[in-house]
């Protein structure tokens, strides 16, 4: 396995300086933010280090020679947007968006782009299925013809009011997965793991690994801490942040050993991504780099 990061984290660097940044932490490969140029409407959202607005092949090149020179690689493309938003303009946009991170990622002779499923919020997943199957068999339909595979990361995006009570991503549970992949069964259509999502769910993060091992085309380390007595006091259907909180590797409840342990023994050997959503350490750059560094010292003895 190769450890990586998503940039995200450093949305006021170049990708450049991504890369230096990453190879002095100790990190081997990034996931790049591919973002539309512009505000962001939520955080870590908005993040643009590759602009495939008007990307070619002269562009991608620059790209692979900024990253070779720098001594990096680039473990896939990272944008993150609401597909199935009920405000069509808004799911017109994303779709669109997404093809051209997808042929950006031709391009860049990478293999994977990595995203959500997106959901409408205020309708419930047997209500949102017709939508899905008409958006994303086309979408996977297109990656297949570009040779890119799709990573869907399994977050179910239910933590502010805006994203209650469904939350806007599909794709956050097993039953989910089962489905998803028997009613489009493209060996290009899979996951981006991040057992930190299972966990503050009351899931088993270790459990489904073997099953779904063909499908786990990428993976984030993020780890989180439950508040088990908040937990007693506002149960599960509270807003998710009222009981938990995102942690670097190592800082949380996540056994990252018996993880990584997993993995390896179900045939993994990608890139695995620190993703930092830790609030401790978002004050500046500066306590942002310390995260990415933090977590480079811990993960790596465990990688070996």
């Amino acid at each position: 396995m190769q450890l990586g990061f998503m940039s995200a984290i450093v949305p006021d660097l170049s990708l450049k300086d991504v890369f230096i940044v990453g190879k002095a932490a100790g990190y081997t490969c990034v996931e790049v933010m591919c973002w539309p140029p512009g505000k962001a409407d939520r955080r870590y959202a908005g993040v643009t280090h590759i602009d495939v607005s008007n990307f070619d092949d002269a562009a991608a090149a620059q790209v692979l020679d900024l990253a070779q020179a720098n001594g990096m690689g680039i473990s896939g493309l990272g944008y993150y947007p609401n597909l199935l938003s009920p405000n069509q303009e808004e799911s017109r946009v994303a779709d669109s968006q997404l093809r051209r991170v997808i042929a950006a990622a031709k391009m860049l002779k990478l293999e994977v782009v990595s995203t959500f499923v997106g959901r409408d919020w205020t309708r419930s997943v047997e209500d949102n299925w017709p939508r899905f199957l008409s958006v994303w068999k086309d979408l996977i339909a297109y990656a297949e013809d570009q040779g890119v595979r799709i990573a869907i990361e399994n977050c179910p995006m239910i933590f502010t009011a805006d994203e209650w009570p469904g939350g806007k991503n599909l794709a956050s549970s097993p039953a989910i997965w089962r489905r998803m992949y028997e009613d489009i069964p493209s060996p290009n259509f899979g996951l981006n793991y991040d057992p930190s999502h299972m966990l503050w769910q009351q899931m088993d993060y270790i459990g489904p690994i073997r099953e779904f091992s063909s499908r786990i085309f990428r993976v984030h380390l993020k780890d989180v801490m439950v508040d088990r007595q908040q937990l007693n006091q506002v149960g599960i259907l509270a807003y998710p942040l009222k009981f938990h909180t995102p942690k670097l590797p190592g800082r949380g409840d996540i056994d990252w050993a018996g993880f990584l342990r997993a993995l390896k023994g179900a045939g993994y050997d990608g890139p695995v991504c620190v993703e930092v959503e830790d609030r401790e350490f978002e004050v500046d750059l500066a306590g942002r780099k310390e995260a990415l560094a933090i977590s480079a010292r811990y993960l790596q003895p465990l990688m070996d």
